[in-house]
């Protein structure tokens, strides 16, 4: 994104991009058909069960004013008009929990005035959104969103692994209320003795446990050895909403002599309830704002500065981190624009009287990460095909290639004003070409015991993300049917609710490569060597452990120091501007502490995939102390995981083979990609490996560099 301060430049930008390609976002989503319909799903409960949470927290907060009726209502809402006419249709808006904070703060302030009152609660509100939406228009029209090219690595990754903690510590909060009695509960009630008390805590821990555990083994169906593709397929893709099911279900199973309080369920009102509807009022004439005394109404420019400044941070970098560049998306992105629609967005949400919606995180790249398994599912359904086509008749491994990268190519829809994409199919695995070579000829006709179609595809298909508006505006039509629907959706029990927040917290940790540093800190040395059998990030070849140990202490202190800060009442919103701060700190404060080259790998902006070593091709004693992350499991979890290396765009001769392999043989073995060059470009017969100049040895990395 090019950096402009020049009034309503950034905008304008932005709408000339988007608009030259909004058709293509409806088509490409509908010519998907119904497979479209999994990573709708997926999202949909991912971005509903937060808000149901958060609205049932605001009922308690709130005394009712505001209950999950209106979340839900503001989430479908702001979701629908952000996926019609929204810049970036691969963010996903919601009711996020600091909304949920400042509500909170604002209802206790405005109660505890006896000229405003619980009364003109809503209708104060009301002026903060409309302060706050001017302030969200002055930003997006001075170009303030041009500040998120300097948010590097570090404070993007930092801030998703934040929210991660905030969601598992609203699990573990919420599975130690199942052991209490509720507020706004009458403690004489037989499921609030202490025996049902702690049996129903007990039973949450099941269905909580239970259903954590399931979704998450769900996901990686795919690399299950048991049933059919078409089954492991579908679980991988429906298991988790069939999860949540599955254990409500669990739930009803404890009938007899069981009060009916236990397991504890969702408690909201039903839409068409007195209650309810009662609060959807201040936009009526305007009167119940009008009614607000002066002062409070001049003095709602202080939550509004502190809630604009919020939503700026949360939904740009929400809006970044759904569009990273591993994702290889292709169409641009819109900062600029979207700000401005979520000022409109938030001033609408003002006037109805419901909190209003923003980026949220880590829902935002939960639905990149779906759409690109997606679009890996239909390329990859197109090659295998292909691929057996090829081997039925008798072709041979360069021809198999060559016809695996002409329908990759065929499925490649340049935008209409763009030219078709010139990236390709990965190479060819060396071991795939040497168990060719082996054969005596390399035109010789191959079959799948030499060339394993399922898997050799999977490694040769890039990233790729099925950009499209179709999925958003379905999860966000499917959340405001959850209004309609809320008798049944008070049958789920909050115990399942607290392991479906575990889940998510869980879920966005794959791909990020701050838990990634943290992890390789507590694997033992003796197995870090394994890290050169996957694609892997730079850093481990070229960064000292000690450095890399250093830097994630650092980013580790930093967090926990941004989490404390939650803690403080008030204050705890402005957690975002401790992640803004990252920003002069890295700039100008951990130069002094790194070197730039180390400080460039660990946290740079370009990003290309080291090629995998084998470990047969280096001894343990080189590698030592490098480290292996990547598991079995969902297609994009382990992709992303292992492909977070940042190196400059020219492929380094840092990677080079120890092997035995004589230079003779390399010599005569021809690419089927490079006809007329040595099979790998990268190995040079019995070489080291090769730093750049006056850097360490980049394998040893037990040792301090």
């Amino acid at each position: 994104m090019e950096e402009t301060f020049a009034p309503f430049r950034g905008i304008k930008g932005d709408l000339k991009g988007r608009l030259m390609c909004y058709k293509q976002d409806w088509s490409g989503g509908l010519n998907a058909g119904f497979r479209i319909l999994a990573p709708t799903t997926y999202i949909f409960f991912a971005s509903a069960i937060p808000v149901i949470s958060f609205g049932e927290q605001l009922e308690r907060d709130t005394e009712g004013v505001l209950t999950a009726v209106q979340t839900l209502a503001s989430t479908a809402l702001c979701g629908t008009i952000h996926s019609m006419i929204g810049g970036q249709p691969l963010l996903i808006v919601g009711v996020a929990e600091p909304t949920v904070i400042m509500y909170m703060f604002m209802f206790n302030f405005a109660k505890s005035r006896s000229d405003l009152g619980s009364k003109l609660f809503l209708a104060w509100t009301g002026w903060v959104c409309m302060w706050t939406s001017i302030l969200l228009f002055l930003m997006a029209i001075l170009g303030a969103c041009s500040i998120i090219n300097r948010f590097t690595r570090l404070a993007g990754e930092l801030f998703g692994l934040l929210i991660a903690m905030l969601f598992m510590q609203q699990a573990i909060k919420g599975m130690i209320d199942e052991f209490r009695i509720p507020k706004r509960s009458n403690p004489g009630l037989p499921e609030f003795e202490p025996s049902w008390r702690f049996g129903n805590g007990m039973f949450a821990l099941v269905l909580s446990f239970g259903l954590l555990l399931t979704a998450l083994r769900s996901r990686k169906a795919r690399s299950w050895r048991y049933g059919s593709g078409c089954l492991r397929g579908f679980v991988a893709d429906y298991g988790v909403p069939l999860m949540v099911l599955l254990w409500t279900a669990v739930s009803y199973i404890p009938t007899e002599s069981i009060p009916k309080g236990i397991p504890r369920r969702l408690f909201s009102p039903n839409p068409w309830s007195p209650g309810a509807y009662e609060n959807w009022t201040v936009i009526k004439a305007w009167l119940d704002m009008l009614n607000v005394p002066v002062l409070y109404i001049i003095g709602a420019w202080v939550p509004a500065t502190m809630i604009a400044v919020l939503y700026y941070f949360d939904h740009s970098v929400a809006s970044q981190l759904a569009q990273q560049k591993e994702f290889n998306l292709r169409k641009p992105p819109s900062f600029h624009y979207d700000l401005l629609l979520l000022g409109f967005m938030v001033l609408l949400c003002g006037l109805l009287g419901i909190p209003p919606s923003n980026g949220v995180i880590p829902q935002s790249p939960m639905h990149t990460k779906s759409l690109a398994t997606l679009k890996h599912e239909l390329l990859r359904s197109r090659l295998v095909a292909t691929a057996r086509s090829c081997m039925r008749k008798h072709a041979s491994l360069g021809q198999v290639y060559g016809s695996l990268q002409e329908a990759y190519q065929q499925m490649q829809t340049p935008l209409t004003y763009q030219e078709s994409s010139s990236r390709g199919l990965r190479e060819l695995k060396e071991s795939t070409i040497l168990s060719v070579s082996s054969m005596g000829n390399i035109n010789a006709p191959v079959d799948e015991t030499i060339f394993d179609i399922e898997k050799e595809i999977d490694d040769l298909l890039p990233i790729e993300v099925k950009e499209q508006r179709v999925s958003n505006l379905l999860q966000s039509m499917m959340v405001g049917g959850c209004v309609a629907a809320m008798p049944f959706l008070k049958k789920i029990p909050t115990s399942v609710l607290w392991g479906y927040f575990a889940f998510m917290a869980i879920e966005s940790l794959p791909g990020n490569q701050f838990w990634e540093r943290i992890l390789l800190l507590f694997t033992a040395p003796s197995r870090r060597y394994k890290v050169l059998e996957e694609r892997h990030a730079t850093y481990v070849e070229t960064v000292p452990f000690k450095t890399i140990a250093v830097f994630t202490l650092f980013q580790t202190a930093y967090l926990l120091v941004c989490f404390g800060t939650t803690w403080v009442p008030l204050a705890g919103v402005l957690f975002p501007l401790m992640i803004m701060l990252l920003v002069p700190v890295r700039q100008y404060i951990l130069p002094k502490f790194f070197k730039g080259a180390h400080l460039q790998d660990l946290d740079a902006a370009e990003y290309e995939e080291v090629p995998p070593l084998p470990f047969d091709l280096a001894t343990e004693e080189e590698v030592g102390s490098t480290a292996s992350l990547a598991e079995d499991g969902e297609f994009l979890d382990k992709i992303v995981t292992r492909s977070r290396g940042e190196i400059r765009r020219i492929c380094s001769p840092k990677v080079m083979s120890s092997t035995a392999t004589p230079t003779k043989e390399l010599k005569s073995l021809q690419s089927p990609r490079f006809p007329h060059r040595v099979y790998s470009p990268q190995v040079f017969g019995r070489g080291t490996f090769s730093p750049r100049p006056g850097q360490a040895n980049p394998f040893n990395l037990s040792k301090s560099g």
